[in-house]
């Protein structure tokens, strides 16, 4: 009913609840102003990867996703990797798209909505509805012929009454991880909050929020490598109390029943769990945290550093306005790459922040 004539809508059934959605594909239909609105995916690095690491079915809303790690595990283990998240190495090469663990951390983000905010919704975003959203955007998407949510290993909210039939649901969750009599070893995915990463006799132990008697092994070098890989995040993360550190990794069980975590890779959010990758970002999702207006956290997924995309998407009441923070060192290539971007969505005004000139700009709300 944001447009006249009105869109199709669906009716979906979320357990006991009934949901009116938009269909697929067609959130860039919406008025600007409709929370069914949606970004253009050009603006963001989800746009390179639609139509092939995401392949998204307009009849049944289902995404198929191509992953670039493995959920299996063949003989002795190797020493592990941890995955791209900030670098070259995270690049998409060539026609072979495929979605890393940081860029399936994103799309899951994105689909379970979590990218979106408003004021109004200040003090009412907790781990277990973001828990929620995750599982319920994790259903939409297949991979390897099963459903996401059959490998995915979201904590539930820990609580001390309940910690028996906690740790019951838990074993039972983890059953497909356990190590087979013989052939490959079937891994899962842990997507939670890092409480802390703490040394052992032999390497590390990953501590997640709301699994407080439950560790995930990391070996010396893993961690050499992932501390690495993702200095910055963890910088970020240091440097605020409030806020919270993503963690998301390929894992399977011991005979001895230890998890060991295979690949990994990190993401920092703010205090309402909106994604940013640099003080200058946070700056600015802090400022949109004080709005009435939506907006929408524009994600980088496999983007290279020197290409550029929308930091955020403000949904204003007349026109769509993006939101470009220009890193300090930029070249011509990047400067003209940025035009361009800007001028392939007319229907999209742009605001930009060249943080080399000094403080952010006043936003334009209206």
């Amino acid at each position: 009913m944001c447009m006249d004539p009105g869109l199709a809508m669906y009716i979906a059934q979320v357990e006991d609840q009934y949901l009116v959605k938009r269909m697929p594909l067609t959130g860039g239909g919406h008025d600007p102003a409709c929370p069914s609105y949606e970004p253009p995916d050009e603006l963001s690095g989800l746009g390179v990867l639609m139509g092939s690491a995401i392949q998204v079915d307009p009849e049944s809303g289902l995404s198929a996703l191509k992953l670039g790690f493995s959920l299996s595990k063949v003989g002795a283990r190797t020493t592990p990797v941890a995955v791209a998240g900030a670098g070259g190495a995270d690049s998409v090469a060539g026609e072979a798209k495929k979605l890393t663990l940081r860029s399936l951390l994103h799309y899951l983000w994105h689909q379970a909505e979590l990218t979106s905010w408003t004021s109004r919704w200040a003090g009412k975003r907790h781990w277990w509805n973001i828990r929620w959203h995750l599982l319920e955007a994790a259903r939409q998407m297949t991979v390897k012929g099963g459903t996401l949510s059959d490998v995915l290993f979201v904590p539930e909210s820990f609580r001390a009454t309940d910690k028996a039939a906690i740790e019951q649901r838990r074993a039972e969750a983890l059953a497909p991880a356990l190590p087979p009599k013989s052939g490959p070893r079937k891994l899962m995915i842990l997507l939670g909050e890092v409480k802390d990463i703490l040394p052992t006799r032999t390497g590390h132990r990953l501590i997640v929020k709301h699994m407080p008697d439950f560790l995930f092994m990391l070996d010396e070098e893993f961690h050499r490598r992932l501390r690495t890989r993702f200095e910055n995040e963890l910088m970020l993360w240091g440097a605020d109390e409030a806020s919270h550190l993503m963690a998301i990794g390929t894992f399977g069980l011991t005979p001895t029943g230890l998890a060991r975590i295979e690949e990994m890779a990190l993401m920092v959010v703010s205090e309402n769990w909106i994604p940013y990758d640099s003080v200058h970002e946070k700056k600015l999702i802090d400022a949109l945290a004080k709005l009435n207006t939506r907006s929408v956290k524009g994600l980088r997924y496999s983007l290279l550093a020197e290409r550029p995309s929308a930091a955020a998407m403000l949904q204003r009441q007349s026109r769509p306005l993006a939101l470009y923070i220009i890193p300090p060192t930029v070249d011509r290539d990047y400067e003209e790459a940025l035009e361009e971007l800007i001028a392939s969505r007319p229907e999209v005004d742009a605001w930009t922040w060249r943080v080399a000139d000094g403080e952010m700009p006043l936003l334009m709300v209206r």
